[in-house]
Formats: structure tokens, sequence, C-alpha cells
């Protein structure tokens, strides 16, 4: 059952219900051995660092900046924090420098936390830079400090501020005066145009979210959640929160790139994911039943087809399979379906919200059809995520991003803009007055900037209403939906559509390199650099087959008329992606103009 506390509080109430059941899987940094805590532990920790705030001179509603990965000692920083209404600001753990300083400066930080040695340095570098800094504390035990800096600690020597709990009563009378007006976080977005702006977020927008989501996201106390996205992202701090709400036990995972080899070692029921996780998932399934001999190739095809109807054409529109087919879904469930699962370490899967950009139908139905429960959904960081999701064990549209969750008032404006209002939705931006007028209406509607529609109770995305290109025909292109299409071919890496003010839509195109090497040596195509592979006539031909495959569905305006294969990959270091890893169209157009210019030529 959930306990929606106020989040001061939270950890500290769920340790007298739970006590010494485990709360928190987690590794040290550089670690190969998964350690535990209970919640007696987690409590404790967490009233250490309140204790240790307050001797470091941290003040009510003060901000203070967390530049790390996911680690346990973020979530002890956080929790703590919330105890003495302080207010704690996520950096993404690979922000640049230059994002760093400017938020450090927006939000007037004195305190910064940070993981390892990447944002240490980084911190340590700006530190001459940023009048308000007073000191760092470095999470990584093994970090090396720079010996001329006088400002930085490491977490452990923190902890000792706290160790005795020797300002508790001052922490437990902040527990009584915490409120839901209060600033719990400020997340800093930087979109796709590159503007960044601090969307406030409050105790009571949290509060409502959790209400809301408990009755229709069926997380408990028996889940082992895997967290896989970075606690800076709305979705993964939402979500984690909310898990903890109901007792469930996280799994916190440092290093996305070994997020698949922890779950196989950790065997997760949930996990929040964007899509490109679940591509991949499909690209790698596609690979294996390209290199299965003919009769395993067919037994794969058949058994996809089986999941399929058993739970897209039937489960999914609230109809009983006929048994036959019942019968046959639950032979490939024990012995197919359940390799596919064991081999990403779900053998007890229960189910996996998936958000934060276009789902592709096509991996939804793959997901679906080998029996994984995916929860699609829709939301941002100014509607403390959740705005609509799918309901477990209920019909759902594949292509919809969900049913509306409970308090969410949605109207459809202007150019088909989603318009939201309710207790989940921010305030504002911090210390942005103006940009605060400009995304609210008069009836206090806050403006998504996504186009979309309500049919039969489910909301359907249609794009971003920015991203939306108009071709010198006048014909309107979604660039998202184009390149989600071809996102699940296992050659393609990234790919940004360009078709704006253009007479035909081409693409940029970034190659899976591990795949296409290995494509190039089994077809003896030779080469002796990722150059000569994009310009390899081949290889471009055979890209341009698998492309003119995945856009037959297409009008034949919004089709790939001309691509050109990059050797490197679209980077946030060069600006071409956010911290959320979506695309910076502009900077992409800059960076590339040339070689745009050229696919354009007559």
């Amino acid at each position: 059952m959930q306990n929606n506390c106020h989040m001061s509080v939270l950890i500290h109430e769920q340790a007298k219900k739970y006590g010494e059941k485990v709360a928190l899987n987690y590794r040290d940094f550089g670690s190969l051995k998964w350690k535990t805590a209970t919640w007696n532990d987690f409590s404790r920790v967490v009233k250490i660092v309140s204790n240790a705030l307050l001797n470091l001179g941290v003040r009510v509603q003060e901000n203070i900046g967390v530049f790390s990965q996911n680690t346990v000692q973020y979530l002890y920083t956080d929790f703590g924090a919330y105890g003495i209404r302080a207010v704690t600001i996520p950096f993404y753990a690979t922000s640049s420098e230059q994002q760093v300083q400017y938020m450090i400066g927006d939000a007037n930080i004195r305190f910064l936390f940070v993981g390892e040695q990447e944002q240490y340095d980084k911190a340590h570098r700006i530190f001459p830079l940023c009048p308000t800094l007073e000191r760092i504390i470095v999470f990584d035990n093994s970090v090396r400090i720079n010996p001329n800096d006088p400002n930085t600690i490491f977490f452990d020597d923190f902890l000792k501020l706290g160790e005795g709990l020797p300002r508790q009563s001052e922490v437990e009378g902040l527990y009584e005066q915490a409120s839901f007006d209060d600033l719990a976080n400020i997340l800093y977005t930087s979109g796709t145009t590159g503007d960044s702006k601090g969307v406030m977020l409050t105790y009571g927008q949290y509060h409502a979210a959790f209400e809301a989501n408990d009755k229709c996201v069926p997380v408990g106390e028996k889940d082992r959640i895997m967290n896989f996205l970075p606690f800076t992202h709305i979705f993964e701090r939402g979500w984690m929160i909310l898990c903890l709400t109901e007792g469930a036990e996280l799994i916190v995972n440092t290093y996305p790139k070994e997020v698949q080899q922890s779950m196989r070692e950790t065997h997760p029921t949930c996990m929040s994911s964007v899509p490109r996780f679940w591509e991949k998932v499909l690209v790698g399934v596609k690979e294996k039943i390209d290199n299965a001999n003919p009769v395993e190739r067919k037994l794969f095809k058949k058994a996809l087809a089986v999941g399929r109807k058993h739970n897209i054409e039937y489960l999914s529109r609230g109809k009983r399979p006929p048994l036959p087919l019942h019968m046959e879904y639950k032979m490939y469930e024990k012995t197919l379906f359940s390799l596919i699962k064991k081999q990403l370490g779900l053998e007890d899967a229960h189910f996996f919200p998936t958000a934060g950009a276009a789902v592709s139908e096509e991996v939804e139905e793959f997901i679906h059809s080998v029996g994984i429960n995916m929860i699609v959904g829709y939301g941002l960081t100014e509607s403390l995520a959740t705005v609509s999701c799918d309901h477990l064990g209920e019909p759902f549209t594949v292509g919809s991003v969900g049913q509306p969750i409970e308090g969410i008032e949605i109207k459809i404006g202007e150019n088909d803009e989603i318009l939201l209002k309710g207790p989940t939705i921010t305030k504002g931006y911090y210390k942005r007055d103006a940009l605060n007028e400009q995304a609210f209406d008069p009836d206090g509607f806050f403006h998504t900037g996504d186009a979309g529609y309500l049919k039969d109770g489910e909301l359907f995305l249609k794009e971003r209403i920015k991203d939306l290109f108009k071709t010198s025909n006048g014909k309107y292109i979604a660039p998202q939906m184009i390149e989600s299409k071809l996102l699940v071919d296992k050659f393609v890496e990234q790919i940004a559509i360009i078709a704006d003010e253009r007479k035909f839509v081409s693409a940029l195109i970034v190659p899976e390199f591990h795949v296409l090497e290995e494509y190039a040596k089994d077809n003896n195509i030779a080469f002796s650099s990722r150059e000569d592979l994009c310009k390899n006539e081949r290889i471009n031909q055979m890209i341009r087959e698998r492309i003119d495959t995945l856009q037959q569905q297409l009008a034949s305006y919004e089709q790939i008329k001309r691509f050109t294969l990059l050797p490197r990959q679209f980077t946030m270091e060069a600006g071409e992606l956010t911290n959320t890893l979506k695309i910076r169209r502009p900077v992409l157009n800059k960076n590339y103009a040339d070689v745009i210019e050229k696919m354009y030529e007559e």
C-alpha cells in the first residue's frame, strides 16, 4: 500500500514499516560487487545527511546542486536535503562546464555534490568563475582532488559533520514546518533549441503525481526496480520516488552502458526507459533471427505472429483469445519468449514504463508480442512526468500514449497543441517571468508545444509543433515519425531528417558501425576506415534498399530521397544532442551545412 506522506519524511516513515527489508541494491564506484541497504540503513544515512547539511550552513529553501550519475549517495543527498526543506537541483552527469556554470549562477548555488573524476574536474575548473560556489562534495572516494584545492571534501568526510545526529531536534522541527508549497527541485531543461530554463517542482506536485499514478501504475513492495535513466530526468526521478512510496526495492545502476549486464545480474521486475532501449532489444532479436538456420527462423517468425495475434489483436482490444490460440501462445511463452526474457535478465518481468520520445509501432508490437508489458506514456518535466499512460491489464491502442491520469485536464488548442492544467503542472520557470507569461494561456492551461488529439479516451501524439517541417512544395513533414521508423534497423545508430524549406526529404545517418563492419567483412568489401565504409557504393546501395523497405508505408513526399552516411556520431560535446539525447536540429544544420547542401545539388 502506498505511503504518500511528505517527501521530507518518506524514507523514515517507510523504515518504520519495512525495517530490515532491502530498500537499495547498488555498487560502489568502480566495483563489480552488488551491495544492499535496508530501509533502516537508508533512513539512518538520510538523517546523517540532514544533520550534516545544517552543520554545513544550508538554509531553508536554499538551492544545492547534484552533478552526478545515479549513485546511492545521490539518493542520500536528495532525501537528506528534503528533510531540512532545501531544494536540490540535479545536473546531468554529462553536462558541459558552460552548462554547469550557468546553472550554478542562475540558482545561486553554494554547495555542489559531484559524482566521479569527470564531474569533479569540471566543477574544479569552473569554481573561480562561480562567485556563489563555496564547497564541492565528492561521492567517489577514488577521485584525485587537486592538491591546491581547499574547497573540496569527500562525501564520507561530509557525513562526519552529521554523525551522532547533533542537530536532529532542529531537523525534526523542520519536518513539522515542511509544506507542500515548498520547492523540492528545480530541473533545468536543455531543449532542442538550446535554451536552458529551470522548471520549478513543488512537494505538492509530487504528492498529486504519486496519488494519480498509484491508481494506474501497479508497482508494489514485491517489485525490484532497475534505475536506468538518470535521476536528473523527471521520468526516472518521479518513477523512482513513486516506487519508494510503494515500498519497492531499487537497483541503482550507475553506468548506463552496463544496464543490460546489470539486468542479467539483478533480475529486475520493472524499469522505466526511453524507446531507444527497446529499439536496441528489437534489433538484437532481429539479428539472432537473421543468423538462425531456416528451421529456427521459421519458428521465431511463427512465435512472433502468434504473440502478436494473442496480445495485440485480442488482449490489447479487451477481447479473450480463443483457447487454441491461448494454448499455442503459452507454449511459445514457456520456450522462445522465456529465452528472450532470460537473456535480458527479465525472468520475473512485471511491466516497463516507456516514454521520452515517440515509440515506433513496430517496437511496441514486438515488445508486447513476446509478452513484455510495455506501458507507453507521455509527459514533460513541466507536468512532473506522467500526463497519460497505458493501464496494465486494460485495453490499449498501439500508437497511443495511453489514458490521461486522474486530475489532469487536457485541452486541444490552436494547431492541435496539447494544453494542460492540474495539480501536477509546474507553477512556472525559475526567475523567468516573461517566459511564464507565454507558457500559460489566460485560463491557466500550460502550452506543451506538442500536437495531438484525444480519441476514445486515449491521447495520441502527432509531432512537436516546432519540429514540423514544411517542404518547399508546401507539404508538412514530421521528422521524428520518419526517424523512429528507421531506428529499428540494425544498421542505423542515429538519424536526422532534413526537409524544412527543401524540395524533398533527405537524411543524415550514423551507422551502427560494429554491425556494418561485420557486414563488410562478410561481403568482401575492403575498407581501412569508417570514412571508407560510409563512401562505399555497395554499402550505400544496401542501406538504400533497407530504407526503401522501411518507408513503404510513408507518403511519397515523406520518403527519404537522398541520404549521407556519417563516420562519427552526433554528440553532446558538439552541441548536436541535448542531455536527454534529443537532436538539436539547428546545430546539425550548421555543423553539416556542406554535406546537406551537397544532397540537394542537381
